[in-house]
Parts: C-alpha cells; sequence; structure tokens
C-alpha cells in the first residue's frame, strides 16, 4: 500500500519533514537529490521555490513544480524516523 502523506513542512538545509497518515514522521534530506538529480538543482538555484513545497491530491507525492517531484513511498522508506 502506497503510504498517504499527512502533513509536510520545510525545514532549513532541504530537509522535508513529512507525517504519514498512520502516524509515522520522518526527516528526508533533500539535498542529497539536489547533489545528484540535475532538475533537483532548481531548488537551490530559483529563489524561494524550495518553499512552495505542495501536496498532490492523492497525497501520494510531494511537488515544486513540473519538473520536480517525490513520491510519499521514497520518503517513507529513506527518511530519518523522528
Amino acid at each position: 500500500m502506497i503510504p498517504r502523506i499527512k502533513n509536510i513542512e520545510t525545514a532549513s538545509d532541504y530537509k522535508l519533514i513529512v507525517t504519514f497518515d498512520d502516524g509515522f514522521r520522518v526527516c528526508y534530506d533533500v539535498k542529497e537529490d539536489i547533489d545528484t538529480i540535475e532538475e533537483f538543482k532548481g531548488l537551490e538555484q530559483i529563489y524561494g521555490l524550495w518553499q512552495q513545497v505542495k501536496l498532490d491530491s492523492s497525497r501520494t507525492c510531494v511537488y515544486w513544480n513540473d519538473r520536480i517531484d517525490l513520491a510519499s513511498d521514497t520518503i517513507y522508506e529513506y527518511g530519518r524516523p523522528l
């Protein structure tokens, strides 16, 4: 089953604090993606884009624009539990 996101917050140093419907809470470091995925570099290069994170209507993906997104199962699996 795909984990559904209940809440998402941006933190300093390109970290996301994500709470899932099952109560699991993680800190996901987006900086690693910025360093390795070309499209993610815009999060550093475009002023204010980082704070514009959105949750899609299915609550299974966070995104910033049509080129930068993260699936909830990736965040769930690779995030550091809080």
